[in-house]
């Protein structure tokens, strides 16, 4: 695949199904969730950044640990899903911003990409990157989860993680690396993901 998945391709997916990737249902996506909270320590943030909140489900699991809080998606439908379900949370706020093309203002110190590297085609890979450099405040987190199956997208999830981590490789320090396989028998998930936790220097 010679370019990154658009809108459209996300608005099909969106007019099929509200929750096209079971978020609210999966056992998969709820151990997922855990283990990626689980990265994070104990650690508290002031002001954080999730790429790809899709419908909010992780992003509500994100809010108890983070001041504030913004989360990214390109479809209007599923954001309009992802206030509802954080409308209690009113430090918690969403944009709709197509990366890596635009970027949210400001400074964060912990940036969460979470199942979507895959979506982007190399090129497009190294300039996410470059906006998380950017706008990584230091000292700060990032987080990376990526499925390692591979559809109908431009890259599989572990060479998208190599795309990214190439790219920040001198800039960003990897403090912890993870893989877990999904359960065959009761998941749909072939293979399992991987979990990528990294920090700027500083």
């Amino acid at each position: 695949m010679t370019a990154s998945h658009t809108p459209a391709h996300f608005e099909r997916l969106y007019q099929s199904s509200p929750d096209p990737w079971d978020y609210q249902t999966s056992a998969y996506e709820a151990e997922k969730y855990r283990h990626a909270l689980a990265a994070l320590g104990d650690a508290r943030f002031n002001n954080a950044l999730e790429v790809g909140c899709s419908i909010g489900v992780l992003t509500a699991r994100l809010a108890a640990r983070c001041n504030a809080l913004l989360g990214l998606d390109v479809i209007e439908q599923a954001l309009n899903a992802a206030r509802q379900r954080n409308a209690a949370h009113q430090w918690v706020r969403f944009e709709r911003i197509q990366v890596p093309a635009s970027w949210p203002a400001g400074r964060f110190d912990l940036i969460v990409l979470s199942e979507v590297l895959y979506y982007f085609v190399p090129a497009d890979i190294s300039r996410i990157a470059a906006r998380v450099i950017d706008s990584l405040d230091p000292g700060g987190t990032l987080l990376l989860v990526n499925w390692l199956g591979h559809g109908d997208d431009p890259l599989s999830g572990d060479d998208a993680a190599a795309h990214f981590l190439a790219a920040v490789t001198d800039r960003l320090t990897v403090v912890h690396q993870d893989r877990r396989a999904a359960n065959p028998t009761t998941e749909h998930h072939s293979r399992g993901y991987r979990l990528d936790l990294l920090k700027a220097p500083g």
